[in-house]
């Protein structure tokens, strides 16, 4: 049974469509692109003084548009479907931390933890 399953999955990894798949745009656009939500993803922990409103705005606006890209082409692109969704949803935590930062009162309070990390 196992050595049945074993086989099937050396098959398809051995298979042209495989092979095609790994070879095209369709698979390394969105790899390459994975950059971005990863990046944005490891920004969460800095400082929100860092966070460019503008450039959260425009990648909001770009992931948008390829998400809807991904859905649309045929054959459907979930790979980079799925980079997009994760890059919007980096993007819009990150431009609610910079609402909070700029305009609910985050500054000060975040003003007020690193003086008390400094008097330590």
């Amino acid at each position: 049974m196992a050595s049945r399953l074993f086989r099937r999955g050396l098959d398809s990894l051995k298979s042209k469509e495989l092979r095609d798949y790994l070879t095209s745009t369709h698979f390394w656009g969105p790899v390459a692109n994975w950059g971005i939500p990863l990046a944005a993803i490891a920004d969460m922990k800095k400082d929100p003084e860092i966070i460019s409103g503008k450039m959260t705005l425009a990648l909001c606006i770009y992931s948008a548009l390829f998400m809807r890209f991904a859905w649309k082409v045929q054959p459907r692109n979930l790979l980079l479907f799925a980079c997009h969704f994760t890059n919007e949803t980096a993007q819009i935590t990150q431009g609610c931390r910079l609402i909070n930062y700029e305009y609910l009162g985050g500054k000060e309070h975040w003003d007020k933890e690193a003086e008390q990390k400094a008097s330590k």
